[in-house]
């Protein structure tokens, strides 16, 4: 085994590679329907007709109080499809418990290094988030183009729509939905399950990582941000694999969006004048300095891990 590796058991002749596909695809099925949950669960609270929640649903900007349904919708299609439903694919079929993807231990200075990790690649992050919002494709790919351009503006939409905070409430909601429940339900499936079970069955531990980043991207569905959203996964995925905790790549999640909520609330406070959300370029000195530091980071962190496997 390798010194690294975070096993999963499975039965003799079950395929790691048909387990991993069957959670993916068991985790996109329990958020639908947890999400339905959620909004069926926020009907008594609606001030309105079931026709006027389809249509608030439809159109969120038109109907401000339709807010707390789309967060509670939200966190239940995170909870059910991946965290409840892979728990219990865990629990009752491969008859392990979750503790095993928590079970090496960590010490304090590697989260600190983790924060300071996740900060620093932000800023890198930002060159291909720019590329990526202005990417053009081939005469071949317009009519794909326009459909991924409607989609990612309607999500941009919804985003600007979701983080317009207008009362503490809505504040907290977005801070547990977006930077608590979804790290730790999105790290657990791709992270923990996905990631594992495909480095069992390629024995690659990079396929894995970047077979589990693409996917974390796709789910996404905006594809004007898919490359920094792949790297970004690329990175949890290291950083597990190094750790062999799951509680790194969760807290790294967190911080991302955690940060990017804070940085979106002092923006719409005018606390500070820097909208994190604007997609104009880093200057690339700024851009190669925090690269520099972001590779040191890594390397003193995939070191620190290594060093104590050795020891």
């Amino acid at each position: 085994m390798n010194k690294f590796d975070n096993n999963i058991h499975l039965s003799s002749g079950v395929s790691s590679l048909t387990t991993a596909i069957f959670i993916f695809v068991l985790a996109l099925i329990g958020s639908l329907l947890g999400s339905v949950v959620g909004v069926m669960l926020c009907v008594p609270f609606f001030q309105g007709s079931l026709t006027e929640l389809s249509a608030a649903l439809s159109n969120p900007q038109g109907y401000p109080d339709i807010k707390l349904v789309l967060f509670v919708s939200q966190a239940f299609g995170t909870l059910l499809g991946m965290v409840c439903l892979p728990w219990l694919y865990l629990k009752l079929v491969l008859k392990q418990d979750i503790s095993i993807f928590f079970e090496k231990r960590i010490g304090i200075q590697p989260l600190i290094l983790t924060v300071f990790i996740v900060l620093s690649f932000m800023m890198v992050n930002a060159i291909f988030i720019e590329w990526n919002s202005n990417l053009v494709f081939p005469e071949f790919l317009k009519g794909f183009e326009q459909w991924a351009r409607a989609k990612e503006d309607q999500m941009a939409e919804m985003t600007e729509f979701l983080t317009e905070f207008n009362s503490i409430i809505e504040i907290v909601l977005a801070f547990i939905v977006i930077a608590v429940i979804a790290p730790i339900g999105e790290e657990l499936v791709f992270r923990g399950f996905v990631q594992t079970l495909t480095h069992k069955f390629s024995k690659n531990i990079h396929v894995a990582i970047w077979v589990s980043a693409i996917l974390f991207s796709a789910i996404h569905m905006q594809f004007f941000g898919f490359i920094p959203r792949l790297l970004l996964g690329a990175l949890f995925g290291y950083l597990y694999y190094w750790s062999g905790n799951l509680i790194i790549p969760i807290l790294a999640h967190l911080v991302n969006n955690g940060f990017t909520l804070v940085m979106v609330l002092l923006a719409q406070k005018e606390v500070i004048g820097y909208d994190i959300e604007n997609t104009d370029t880093v200057p690339l000195p700024t851009v190669l300095i925090f690269a520099i530091i972001t590779t040191g980071l890594l390397i003193y962190f995939r070191n620190y891990f290594f060093r104590r496997q050795v020891n």
